[in-house]
């Protein structure tokens, strides 16, 4: 690759667990190197789940483009491979404008298909998700497994036998990590080469301050009307069992608003899952080891975060 066309296609990719301050840094970076930023997180594609997915707040869209950000409606099916032709469609165009494209998020199977070409259903193994499966299915029944595989991916039940334990385990696996259905993912399950030259950061915190940041912008959230959001969705006729109604905050309103459980319950689970769900985006970025992380104490926060990448990028990301 030329000096030339490496430079016209550089990315720079801004990843990591929920709560450390990707959008805040985001804006700061894109402002100071004239970037626009192309959202890599599966959730603030929907309409409607403003509160409950902490999307950027309307400020920060106007300080700097944002794309990618409230093209569905919550009922309207969408996979990797769409995202990723949206996304490399949304990239070309501001490369093609002369600005610096930055995509952001937290989901780890959208940047992965966006910056690399490996496999999509090689999502990294969750062990201990796999042994509480394998628990379950010794304690209900491999039956009742696939009776869960059934209701989030009816396509891949469909093509295993519900005594298939392993085979199950491991399409229940991939959807719980990554939020994709395998059997939408297994017509991408090929090689292919990076479209671009990405220069990866990750945002990291120690655990006790991105657990009390977790606890402390949920309590957020819900001050801000996250329970009315769900209400509101739920009147409108978006059903339970569709797969953005099953994200963090949604899921657990949902059984208190249909009283199968107390308010305090579904915080205290929400929360716990949210700590739950960082740690595995911890281990899938973990395993990329194109990724430069940058501990948010350690630099003082968004502000010395984005001086820090600036400057890296300016230098060629060494």
């Amino acid at each position: 690759m030329s000096a030339h066309l490496a430079q016209r296609w550089r990315l720079l990719a801004l990843v990591g667990p929920t709560a450390t301050g990707k959008t805040e840094t985001a804006v700061l970076v894109a402002e100071a190197l004239g970037g626009e930023i192309v959202n890599a997180d599966s959730m603030s594609l929907y309409r409607g789940m403003d509160v409950g997915t902490a999307k950027p707040m309307p400020e920060e869209r106007v300080r700097v483009p944002h794309h990618l950000i409230d093209i569905l409606d919550p009922d309207e099916p969408f996979s990797v491979a769409e995202y990723q032709a949206r996304a490399e469609a949304a990239i070309d165009d501001i490369i093609s404008r002369e600005r610096v494209p930055i995509l952001v998020g937290g989901s780890g199977l959208y940047v992965r298909a966006v910056v690399s070409g490996v496999s999509f259903t090689q999502a990294p193994p969750d062990r201990a998700l796999r042994r509480q499966l394998t628990e379950e299915a010794e304690r209900d029944g491999t039956e009742a497994l696939h009776a869960r595989l059934v209701e989030v991916d009816p396509d891949a039940a469909a093509r295993i036998t519900p005594r298939d334990l392993k085979r199950i385990v491991r399409a229940l696996e991939v959807y719980l990590t990554t939020g994709e259905r395998i059997s939408s993912l297994q017509a991408l399950d090929r090689e292919r080469p990076p479209r671009y030259n990405t220069c990866q950061f990750g945002l990291t915190l120690p655990r006790e301050e991105l657990y009390r940041r977790i606890e402390a912008r949920s309590d957020r959230q819900l001050a801000a009307g996250l329970v009315a959001e769900v209400q509101g969705l739920l009147n409108q006729g978006y059903h339970e069992d569709l797969v953005p109604m099953k994200g963090l905050g949604y899921a657990h309103l949902v059984r208190y608003l249909r009283g199968a459980c107390s308010l305090d319950e579904a915080v205290v689970q929400f929360k716990r899952d949210t700590r739950r769900f960082a740690k595995r985006q911890l281990t899938w970025f973990r395993a990329d080891k194109g990724i430069q992380w940058v501990d948010m104490i350690e630099v003082g926060g968004p502000v010395g975060a984005a001086k820090l990448i600036e400057e890296k990028w300016r230098l060629g990301c060494e």
